[in-house]
């Protein structure tokens, strides 16, 4: 192993920048010669391969986002797609990449496993939704995103004795609703691993009108329901005013954590070292310790939703 690459692919999240700087500093203080692939998938596919030396990654680790740019790229889904990145690969002579991403990300690296090439993945995304691992990175990043803009939200709806729906990200997953919505102290948190029973929430939320409070924060994960619809509910069902926000991808910007910079400083100096001893596989880390398995365990493992956290958060909202 003399030359390997890195890459960005899929939604960019907080802590990127973080990881690729470790990889190309930990990479050139193991003798490695490191090359970074811009645009994901796409840029290896288009020969978008340049080499990064330290200086190349001075100054990022604060910021978010990804400076090697990422894209989703459909052409890489073919197999003729797959043998044209190796082909470009193969004329750097890179014979490993750092792959970092959420789980389509980890399944295009298996395809450049299967044709050859060494592949150490990070998990890299706002959603939390690889549940080999206990955290990805950017995930606490965008939790605390979400909170501070929850506060902002709180202050309007106290003044105007509303409810405020704030729709957040999670791509099926409800990590970032449960563990937002229990920091900020949400009055209804509205999540996929739950069934939506919409009889409870405006139960709650009258009760809690009726008990003297001013304001709610009704927090619902995308995908479940259609906050606009919910509030028309709420609204005729409760008599009281109802109000919709979708942060969307104000979630994914902002200057990374310092457990987002950590996490993703650590699991890029580990892929490098994986891959120095030519082994392919993922990153995690669970249970307080890093771990490193094969990408079909990380992709087959099953969500455990933190039952208990959702419970607390009920009982803590009013």
């Amino acid at each position: 192993m003399e030359n390997i690459a890195v890459l960005t692919s899929g939604g960019d999240s907080p802590g990127m920048n973080a990881c690729i700087r470790a990889v190309v500093r930990c990479g050139i203080a193991n003798g490695l010669t490191v090359y970074g692939v811009q645009r994901g998938y796409a840029g290896l596919i288009n020969d978008e391969i340049i080499p990064l030396n330290e200086r190349s990654v001075g100054n990022i680790i604060q910021l978010g986002g990804t400076f090697l740019k990422t894209a989703r790229c459909k052409e890489f889904m073919t197999p003729e797609g797959v043998d044209k990145a190796v082909k470009n690969l193969r004329k750097y002579n890179i014979d490993g990449v750092v792959v970092i991403g959420g789980d389509g990300t980890f399944r295009g690296a298996n395809e450049l496993i299967k044709r050859g090439v060494k592949c150490a993945c990070i998990p890299a995304t706002i959603d939390n939704n690889l549940f080999y691992t206990d955290y990805t990175i950017g995930y606490d990043t965008a939790t605390n995103t979400v909170v501070n803009l929850i506060n902002n939200f709180r202050d309007t709806s106290l003044s105007h004795d509303r409810v405020s729906i704030i729709e957040v990200m999670g791509a099926g997953c409800g990590d970032i609703a449960l563990c937002a919505g229990l920091a900020a102290g949400a009055d209804v948190i509205i999540v996929p691993e739950i069934k939506l029973d919409i009889d409870n929430i405006c139960e709650r939320l009258s009760n809690a009108r009726n008990h003297g409070k001013e304001g709610s924060i009704v927090l619902l994960a995308e995908k479940v329901c259609d906050p606009k619809k919910l509030a028309e509910v709420i609204q005729q069902r409760c008599g009281i005013e109802c109000r919709t926000a979708i942060l969307g991808h104000l979630q994914r910007g902002g200057s990374p954590s310092a457990f987002d910079r950590n996490l993703a400083s650590r699991s890029g100096a580990i892929a490098v070292e994986r891959l120095k001893l030519e082994e392919s596989g993922v990153v995690g880390y669970k249970a307080g310790q890093y771990i490193f398995v094969p990408i079909e365990e990380a992709l087959s493992a099953k969500q455990i939703f933190d039952i208990g956290g959702y419970q607390l958060a009920q009982k803590l909202s009013f």
